[in-house]
């Protein structure tokens, strides 16, 4: 956005942030927050004319209801599209638009939080939605009234998802009651479609991990958190960017992201397979002495591949974690924004 600088703020500026007066709630009902539309895009070149004119309406009509104020602004972040996306962003960029440019694909998480860092010197509170067009863009004025409320997170949950596939509403289900069980604090229904506010986004700048899992995260903030729900549509333009192996993928990065307990499990089904070998060999000790003859050569290779299988996944479940580690101690960083409008 050429007349608002669009720089990352340093620790300092965010404890300053935290303590700033200027967030009681008894202020924030008698101030006009400025708000920042964070959209992250890749590969969206279809969606973003029909995203940005439903989205510029919004705020059009918060504007002149004088619910935000009028520097509101939509940050396109392009997370390194192959197709018109980032021409599509200059071509759009204006009074109520602009954008950043990341060097490659980072990821979305890491585009978000890129969006957010770029948002949080200049404006009030920062609502993040994807470039689909799933997200309901009418909630946003739901969010901005809960926020002058008092509100530092309001999720965007969806009512139902009756829209979705059998297998889709299962799969998802499972996941936030597994990940539950797990000890994650996860909003069941909830993707990245919220509002925090800035104190709350300079809380999350101070979560330096790599291995980013924002749906785990924005619980920990703690402060006031409410829910708006919605209704989900379907995709505007374009193709899904989550396929079933990419939801497989960003699900264990949740899951190990948060929880050791899946290491932990480890243990108590190695002292299973443990009492259970100890069942067998009294069972073999008692055929032995009895004078039977035991084939044992079926049950012997089962048990091996069984438990080969099992040893696997173990070592599989540690190295996922061990990875993890060999990322975040090299410290690198999480995105470079290589062009601003």
């Amino acid at each position: 956005m050429n007349e608002d600088p669009m720089t990352p703020y340093s620790a300092a500026g965010r404890q300053k942030e935290r303590s700033a007066d200027y967030y009681s709630a008894a202020k924030r009902r008698n101030a006009i927050p400025r708000l920042a539309v964070v959209v992250p895009c890749l590969n969206e070149e279809e969606a973003l004319p029909i995203l940005n004119e439903k989205l510029t309406g919004v705020l059009n009509r918060l504007t002149v209801e004088g619910n935000i104020a009028s520097g509101s602004r939509i940050i396109y972040v392009d997370d390194g599209s192959t197709d018109r996306t980032w021409q599509v962003i200059t071509d759009l960029a204006g009074q109520m638009a602009g954008g950043i440019r990341l060097s490659r694909n980072c990821g979305h998480q890491e585009a978000l939080m890129a969006g957010m860092e770029t948002a949080l010197p200049d404006f009030d509170a920062v609502v993040t939605i994807d470039a689909d067009m799933q997200d309901d863009a009418e909630a946003i004025a739901e969010m901005v009234r809960m926020y002058s409320e008092g509100a530092d997170v309001v999720y965007g949950i969806r009512r139902d998802r009756s829209s979705d596939s059998w297998f889709k509403r299962m799969s998802a289900k499972e996941f936030y009651r597994m990940m539950r069980r797990l000890g994650v604090e996860c909003v069941g229904n909830h993707a990245d479609f919220r509002l925090l506010s800035r104190r709350a986004v300079a809380d999350l700048m101070d979560y330096s991990e790599r291995n980013l899992f924002l749906r785990g995260i924005i619980p920990l903030l703690g402060g006031r958190q409410e829910n708006v729900y919605y209704e989900r549509g379907r995709r505007a333009a374009g193709k899904t960017k989550y396929p079933f192996l990419k939801m497989i993928d960003f699900a264990v990065d949740g899951i190990t992201s948060f929880s050791v307990r899946p290491v932990r499990m480890l243990f108590f089904i190695g002292l299973a397979f443990m009492l259970t070998a100890l069942g067998i060999f009294i069972y073999v000790m008692v055929r032995h002495f009895s004078g039977e003859t035991i084939e044992g050569w079926t049950s012997l290779m089962l048990s091996i591949w069984f438990c080969t299988g099992i040893l696997l996944m173990g070592l599989g479940i540690i190295g996922e974690y061990i990875g993890k580690i060999y990322i975040e101690v090299k410290r690198r960083p999480r995105f470079r924004i290589s062009d601003k409008i």
